[in-house]
């Protein structure tokens, strides 16, 4: 059996029989078993599920990669004809007379006017291109948001797990430790111990019940983030199952991350959007053609009959079609300015890029050592444990018979429950960093965990595909809605145990 899996078995809390599927349950989180039979018990996955369809920070997440979308619509509206209609009522108060006049007194004017842009130095296509590369950043933003989000819950997930289990070792050591105040007690009575080994026991009963009331204010706290992040209460955690496709090396995770991380390919598609800003900023001093019609009607309300010169037949019609070109001369310098003002946002993507890349090849190297120091802890507690219970048992035999003191119990009492503390959280810190070591890789989004079997999963390309051809100036969408619940209603958390699954 590879040491990389015997490590992730001691992560998990597994025995070395129970590996044997470790291989084939590593695949995905959907493929494991979850003890389904237990009542209201809750996996990762489905808390993972959940905070997927109603976390507030993913659907604003969302909403704004809408908005993102629209960007694209916004730049083709630029190279698209526009229409429009003019209406004007005119009464003239006062009329000019030289002896006749040629006034009506009043008119009523419609006028049409069509103008379709057919060269527009290159601007338009360019800023299309910018809006493009910008929705394909904001995709792999959405990507990155997911993974944090993600990331959040499962670290509150095994904070619950963690604290639990903390809190039941302190208060198994109170009742230890009320045990072996009293036996001290008695034994003073009996002037068996003196004053001094009551005291410290009664001093490390005082501290132990502060280290409880700690441990439980902590659970409280690990509850209401639960809830905050995933929306519901956590009940019957389970044990959380392998995660998948970890790497060998600190080396092959930095070559996936650099690959697949979203933060880099958002980077990469920004940059493309600065550089298209550039262009659309040097096509501002290009000539300008479009083709324009008109046409216009003017009623005069019978007004002209009291005209010495008739005007007619009471109205004017007039059309119009041809082909505009405007070549602008000088524009106060803004093409020139805008044009630098982009090259060095361009600059500034490039930068960016490169510093987002540092810092992922960091995240991922440091992700990668944490979880195995964290597996390597994992093991040196087991062995604490065990070490631990023998030498408290043994100390107690030994203070039997009068070669032990009151204190070197209580000392061993103190390193066995450092030891069990710092076991669970070597497996909580784990777990994390493990699953923080697949969001740098770019591996924990919902796809990759399996998350549709709570429904279909989110699309972002579903809404751009929907909204980059749109037309329509009536078209304005729906009012929006809020997607995530409140958790108002929620009950306020307390510091049992019931949130763990018995096993």
């Amino acid at each position: 059996m590879p040491y990389s899996h015997r490590l992730q078995a001691l992560a998990l809390g597994m025995s070395a029989p129970s590996l044997a599927s470790l291989a084939l349950a590593s695949v995905s989180l959907a493929s494991l078993p979850f003890a389904s039979g237990r009542a209201q018990a809750e996996t990762l996955q489905q808390a993972l599920v959940r905070a997927y369809q109603s976390n507030p920070t993913l659907t604003a997440a969302r909403a704004g990669q809408r908005a993102i979308d629209e960007n694209v619509p916004l730049a083709k509206a630029e190279g698209r004809p526009s229409a429009g209609l003019t209406g004007t009522y005119e009464e003239i108060l006062k009329r000019p007379y030289y002896g006749y006049t040629a006034t009506p007194a009043r008119s009523l004017t419609g006028q049409a006017q069509l103008s379709v842009p057919i060269y527009q130095g290159g601007t338009v296509r360019n800023r299309i291109k910018s809006a493009d590369a910008s929705v394909q950043a904001g995709q792999q933003t959405l990507r990155a948001t997911e993974a944090s989000v993600f990331s959040a819950v499962v670290a509150a997930y095994m904070d619950v797990l963690r604290d639990t289990a903390v809190v039941s070792y302190n208060r198994q050591n109170v009742t230890s430790l009320e045990t072996n105040w009293q036996a001290s007690r008695d034994r003073f009575e009996v002037g068996d111990l003196t004053r001094t080994d009551v005291a410290q026991s009664e001093s490390r009963l005082a501290l132990a019940r502060a280290s409880l009331l700690s441990a439980q204010a902590q659970l409280i706290t690990s509850k209401e983030n639960y809830i905050s992040l995933v929306g519901s209460e956590p009940a019957g955690l389970e044990t959380p199952p392998s995660l998948p496709g970890m790497p060998e090396t600190a080396e092959q995770a930095v070559e996936v991350a650099l690959k697949d991380n979203p933060d880099i390919l958002a980077a990469q598609h920004n940059r493309s959007a600065a550089h298209y800003d550039v262009n659309a900023a040097r096509g501002l001093v290009g000539p300008r053609l479009s083709a324009v019609a008109s046409g216009s009607y003017t009623d005069y309300l019978n007004s002209e009959k009291d005209l010495s010169i008739p005007l007619g037949y009471g109205s004017v019609r007039q059309a119009s079609a041809g082909v505009q070109m405007s070549i602008p001369l000088y524009q106060g310098g803004q093409p020139g300015a805008q044009s630098r003002q982009n090259i060095a946002r361009e600059s500034q993507a490039i930068e960016n890029e490169i510093a987002t890349e540092r810092d992922v090849i960091a995240q991922t190297r440091s992700a990668y050592a944490a979880w195995q120091a964290s597996l390597h802890m994992i093991e040196s507690t087991r062995t604490a444990i065990s070490s631990g219970e023998l030498s408290l048992e043994g100390v107690r035999a030994e203070n039997s018979v009068g070669t032990r003191t009151i204190l070197d119990i209580l000392d061993s009492q103190r390193d066995l429950l450092n030891a069990q503390v710092q076991h669970v959280t070597a497996q909580r810190d784990a777990y994390v960093a493990g699953f923080a070591l697949l969001a740098a890789m770019g591996h924990a989004q919902a796809a990759d965990l399996n998350l549709d079997t709570g429904g279909p999963l989110y699309d972002p390309t579903e809404n751009y595909r929907r909204v980059r051809g749109k037309l329509l100036d009536f078209d304005f969408g729906n009012r929006p809605q809020p997607q995530a619940p409140r958790t108002v209603a929620t009950t306020p958390q307390s510091a049992d145990e019931e949130a763990v699954a018995p096993r």
